[in-house]
């Protein structure tokens, strides 16, 4: 067993910690023992370099730009299969077979239509609210319908939840769209597969009979898949840490949606295309560029860069092909598309960029993919949060077959007042 050894230079002390194997990617120091041993705690803002858990389910190595889900490449899943295939193989390991797709499939149509008192709640929220405020309160809401799934105690109600989430966020999120539009609800249509279904509840009006292009949906259907699930960021942590308290699991993933909705987080391809469109003209890109470089100036270029990646966005490499592909058929909005282009192509050969690493991430493709899709900005983050749901509530299944799990608390280094009297 390999082992490290910190010494204290102050007592000249010694302390040996294990470190543990992963299958791929970095050891990691197990350094549990450490208060017992020590007395001391270690220090790590934003959690940079502490692993929370152990997870058999996503891997990413930012150094590479790669991404697996249960270890198939992320280009892969994409590029060959379906989101439902995605949701699958998250939910129990093993992609299914055409057999298990479908039966999938339809148990997902059958339980996407929500309880009639879900309608009422909406009737409260005025029309101008946030989606994502309206998202996270709908979902939490949930948890009052289902109480059952507050104790689960075998995998087949585990599926049973996890399927009923995944199956009424569609529906939740067109529920939400056209609210704040002040128009009738559409309910799902059983004959619609899932990612057309929700785009004809977003769209469609009472008795029509609308027609979705194929082009559309998959378009919408890939963007689902690449966000099904990205390892530990901030919106995982947070599902994990409200399922490490017992928490309803409907409750978790209503938290994890109020960490997504961060402009530092699912708000960013919102803010990339509210930028494109500031930026108003690829005229105007140059004198932008240099902005960013300027070190006096608070303007920040959207879209470039990741906490993790290292190298060029995976996910973005597959939007990027499929944006060239589809803009036309799309109808990608050219003078929108003109300025990505521009800057893109300054922002791959510019010695500024390339040296601090900030390559075009997916926020910067899956806007303007959206935008076509006649996706409202304010929307954009609830797309985001129908396929991460997948994720999250495996995560949460994950974090609760975990036998070494305990209730999230880290710690803190104290800088106030060491103590005062009155």
């Amino acid at each position: 067993m390999d082992t490290v050894t910190l010494t204290d230079n102050r007592t000249g002390k010694s302390y040996e910690f294990t470190i543990l194997k992963p299958t791929v990617g970095q050891d990691v120091i197990d350094i549990r023992s450490l208060y017992s041993q020590t007395g001391m705690f270690t220090y790590d803002p934003g959690f940079t370099s502490t692993a929370s858990c152990s997870s058999d389910i996503t891997y990413i190595n930012g150094e590479k730009g790669e991404l697996r889900y249960r270890g198939y490449d992320i280009s892969d899943l994409a590029n060959k299969k379906s989101y439902l295939d995605t949701c699958y193989l998250l939910l129990t390991g093993e992609l299914p077979s055409a057999e298990e797709l479908d039966a999938f499939d339809l148990e997902l149509r059958k339980r996407s239509y929500v309880h009639e008192g879900i309608k009422d709640l909406y009737s409260a929220f005025p029309c101008k609210a946030h989606p994502m405020a309206m998202m996270a309160s709908a979902v939490s809401a949930l948890s009052t319908f289902y109480f059952e799934h507050l104790s689960i105690d075998d995998e087949a109600e585990y599926q049973e939840m996890a399927r009923r989430i995944i199956a009424k966020m569609p529906t939740l999120a067109a529920f939400t769209y056209r609210h704040a539009l002040g128009i009738p609800f559409i309910y799902p249509d059983l004959e619609r597969p899932f990612t057309e279904n929700f785009l004809y509840m977003m769209r469609a009006y009472p008795g029509e009979k609308l027609t979705i292009p194929e082009v559309e949906v998959r378009a919408l259907d890939t963007i689902f898949t690449l966000h099904a699930d990205h390892e530990q960021n901030a919106s995982t942590s947070t599902v994990r840490s409200v399922a490490s308290t017992g928490a309803h699991p409907y409750a978790a993933i209503s938290a994890g949606i109020n960490a997504l909705w961060g402009r530092a987080h699912g708000g960013a391809n919102e803010s990339v295309v509210a930028q494109l469109q500031y930026i108003g003209s690829v005229e105007n890109v140059d004198e932008f560029i240099k902005r960013t470089k300027d070190p006096n100036d608070d303007f920040k270029l959207m879209g470039f860069g990741h906490r993790v990646y290292k190298n060029f966005d995976p996910r973005a490499r597959i939007l990027k092909k499929l944006l060239d592909e589809l803009k036309d058929e799309l109808g990608v909005n050219s003078e929108l598309l003109k300025i990505a282009e521009r800057i893109e192509e300054i922002a791959l050969e510019d010695e500024y960029f390339i040296q601090r690493k900030l390559y075009p991430n997916i926020d910067f493709y899956s806007g303007l993919i959206l935008t076509a899709l006649n996706i409202p900005k304010q929307m954009f983050t609830i797309i985001f949060v129908l396929g991460r749901t997948v994720g999250w509530i495996t995560q949460w299944h994950e974090l609760k077959q975990d036998k070494e799990m305990k209730i999230a608390r880290p710690r803190q280094r104290y800088i106030g007042p060491a103590s005062k009297s009155l």
